[in-house]
């Protein structure tokens, strides 16, 4: 079963900024170009007829073009430990709206909704138990920025786990 979810990619010259914002951190597993992406859902593993009606019903969530930028770095937790560091992608009202309408398509499909709430990030390294210290890579990059970029569209990727890490196909891409 493919395993899918619907994102956002960043034009190179914000892949680019990102990337030189990686490393600095012992035992990150930091993201390549080709990883590099905004969610706005994570679709998970579906039949084949569900992942085709899916992509029919994204054709509806349009939107018109609209600006994005990459403004600071956050991480997740589990347990009190670091999983994940990012670069936070400010929520506005466009993003908002587009996330809203892909989540729309995911239900009508039949797909569960998302039950945290939308914090738009791409994510830059995952971070396993024996990472080192993230404080002082967050507080150097606290003031990253990339971007502003035209988003025109979104992309409909099938995620596929290999034992270096996830790799990632553009399926459908939707223009506005």
């Amino acid at each position: 079963m493919p395993r899918l979810f619907v994102a956002i990619r960043p034009p190179p010259a914000v892949r680019e900024a990102l990337l030189g914002a990686m490393g600095g951190i012992d035992g990150a597993r930091w993201q390549d170009d080709e990883q590099l992406h905004l969610t706005l859902a994570f679709v998970g593993e579906v039949g084949s007829a569900q992942a085709r009606d899916l992509t029919g019903a994204l054709e509806e969530a349009d939107s018109p073009a609209f600006a994005l930028e990459a403004a600071g770095v956050g991480h997740f937790e589990r347990k009190g430990l670091p999983t994940a560091v990012w670069a936070r992608v400010p929520l506005t009202e466009p993003l908002a709206r587009l996330q809203r309408r892909v989540e729309r398509a995911c239900r009508r499909v039949g797909l569960e909704p998302e039950k945290r709430g939308y914090r738009p990030h791409i994510t830059l390294a995952r971070l396993p138990r024996s990472a080192g210290p993230i404080g002082d890579w967050l507080a150097q990059h606290g003031t990253l920025r990339a971007g502003p970029w035209e988003v025109e569209g979104f992309t409909l990727y099938e995620s596929v786990l290999r034992p270096d890490g996830a790799h990632y196909s553009a399926l459908v891409d939707y223009e506005f």
